[in-house]
């Protein structure tokens, strides 16, 4: 077990010194086949999907993918550099799930909330997806770019440039990802929202608002997605008619 260790770090070594530390696995090269039986890109994806869908991002560690795969992790090693990597191929794969139009409509608007919609059932189909920080490792895959490319040129159609449409990508970005990580993390037992109605109603003189509107209690996600998108896409038509 030690000597296998050894052999990766020193593998790691290797490629640090001879400049291929890149951080992205998006811009090193993929490298080749080897041992038997194949292993190849496609399948260390499919079988991280499968892992991280049943397991959960916790669960995900290189060891335990080359176990499910049934090869060495040296062997896997050699395919990818890090969990990091994996993690990036993985959420890719995902984008390539659901084709991106191949055409834009005529209302610019419209391309956005379907291109939205379904990036919001992707994310719901794997919320573990949700959860990868994007400004700690920017979504650069080419499934995510096709999407990314869609949702830009229709802001653009719509009418915004510059900061204003990387502001507005980044505001549908967050909605998105926020309310997938939201209604898959946030699971209130009846038992517990009942607690707390009960809690906020007892307290009602200090947060009157809260109380009468009792948010905790409101678990319809399509409906809250939706109006939340609806306020954004209005914010978006009122930003291009100034």
């Amino acid at each position: 077990m030690n000597q296998e260790v050894n052999v990766i770090a020193g593998k790691e070594r290797s490629r640090s010194q001879s400049g291929a530390g890149v951080g992205n696995v998006w811009l090193r090269s993929a490298r080749g086949n080897r041992g038997e039986p194949p292993l190849t890109r496609a399948r260390i994806v499919q079988a991280a999907v499968a892992l991280l869908d049943e397991e959960g991002m916790d669960r995900l560690t290189m060891r335990h993918l080359a176990e499910r795969l049934q090869v060495g992790a040296t062997t896997l090693y050699w395919h990818v550099a890090t969990k990091a990597d994996v993690v990036d191929l993985a959420v890719d794969a995902i984008f390539g799930e659901t084709s991106v139009p191949d055409r834009h409509s005529d209302s610019p608007r419209d391309d956005i909330a379907t291109l939205v919609n379904d990036w919001r059932q992707a994310m719901l189909r794997h919320p573990w997806a949700a959860t990868v920080p994007s400004r700690q490792r920017p979504l650069m895959g080419p499934n995510f770019l096709a999407w990314m490319e869609f949702l830009q040129s229709a802001l653009l159609r719509s009418g915004l440039t510059d900061k204003r449409l990387n502001a507005a990508t980044w505001a549908l970005y967050n909605h998105v990802m926020g309310a997938t990580a939201t209604q898959s993390s946030l699971q209130l037992s009846a038992e517990e929202t009942r607690l707390g109605q009960e809690y906020l109603e007892s307290r009602r003189d200090q947060y009157p608002t809260v109380a009468t509107y009792n948010y905790i209690a409101d678990a319809d996600w399509d409906a809250s997605f939706v109006a939340g998108l609806e306020f954004l896409l209005d914010g978006i038509e009122a930003q291009t008619k100034r």
